[in-house]
């Protein structure tokens, strides 16, 4: 048991001055996830990937059903979009909940290819749950296994975090994962993209411009009162099809009889009150996520480019982060 109660009350106090109206609800709400993971990192609820069985699992970041429902018609690979619950409704709870020592044996056969950077604060520096917020008293208990368990774990987001969109981009996902399907020993593989997760930069990448507010800040403009959902929601599908094209190319080239295509928690664009995905937070828009089988045959279409430059800087974890919309 860990108590927090002096960063907690600061916290509180900062919010009082800062979000007075929101305050009492932010009190609630950590009191909430006190007992929240409590339980679930005892006895999670929801789908585990790892009793399923796949070669080759493709997280699609942030992704909801109803979106993937509505592109699946423009793409081959998809015949049909079930649904199923998540372990998590925020990438570190689905993480903490997904890679557990009841499934250690699945686990050391497994490469992880990760653009989410909360995978190095689980995985290597032994964060847990909450990762957005201080709780006062810690009585958590979780079975998360480290780094070492896995076969290898390839952080794309320290190498290939893009600063002019903040964001990691489909193709070196893509490059790395041919990679290690091609020429890796591993018996399974997780890649976890970063789309369709904020920034929601599919349309201005394709267009070679910057991208807009909006783009940048999605669901954070309609939390303030600001813009249409209409137009926030337009640019995350755009960024939904972005990826899909390279996923698309991926089941090109890599050899795969069983994928799944899925996500570790969706979006909430004001449902509930809610926007983005909370931690903690069992709103089915958050936590019901795509369910998609298919398969993968390489037909050597595309070559990877996964080369390092010498002279590259490590990009920091609070920074990739940030651009992420986690302030």
């Amino acid at each position: 048991m860990e108590t927090n109660f002096r960063e907690w009350f600061t916290e509180i106090r900062e919010h009082i001055r800062e979000h007075p109206k929101r305050a009492p609800l932010y009190f609630v709400f950590t009191l909430y996830l006190t007992l929240w993971y409590a339980v679930t990192s005892r006895w999670p609820f929801g789908r585990h990937v790892y009793e399923t069985d796949w070669d080759l699992l493709v997280i699609l970041d942030a992704c909801r059903v109803d979106t993937l429902r509505e592109v699946a018609g423009e793409y081959g690979f998809i015949e049909n979009v079930d649904s199923t619950w998540s372990v998590g409704s925020q990438s570190a709870e689905w993480m903490a909940n997904t890679l557990t020592d009841s499934y250690r044996a699945e686990i050391e056969g497994t490469t992880y290819i990760s653009g989410n950077g909360f995978s190095a604060g689980i995985l290597k520096r032994g964060n847990r749950p909450p990762a957005n917020n201080t709780i006062p008293l810690d009585i958590s208990s979780w079975s998360t296994v480290d780094e070492n368990t896995l076969h290898s774990h390839i952080e794309v987001w320290e190498t290939n975090h893009d600063d002019t969109y903040g964001s990691v981009l489909p193709e070196p996902m893509t490059d790395y994962t041919i990679e290690e399907g091609r020429n890796g020993d591993a018996n399974r593989i997780i890649t976890h993209y970063t789309q369709p997760h904020l920034p929601y930069i599919g349309a201005a990448y394709r267009e070679g411009r910057e991208a807009t507010n909006i783009e940048n800040r999605g669901y954070e403009l309609l939390e303030e009162g600001h813009d249409s959902r209409d137009e926030v929601y337009h640019a995350y599908k755009e960024t939904l099809r972005w990826v899909l094209d390279d996923v698309e190319e991926l089941l090109e080239n890599i050899d795969a009889e069983k994928v799944v295509i899925t996500s570790d928690h969706g979006e909430a664009f004001g449902e509930w009150k809610a926007y983005g995905h909370p931690e903690g937070f069992p709103h089915p828009v958050v936590r019901k996520v795509p369910w998609v089988e298919t398969t993968a045959k390489d037909k050597h279409t595309r070559e990877p480019d996964i080369e390092i430059e010498s002279d590259s800087v490590e990009t920091d974890v609070a920074e990739h982060l940030r651009d992420l919309g986690y302030r």
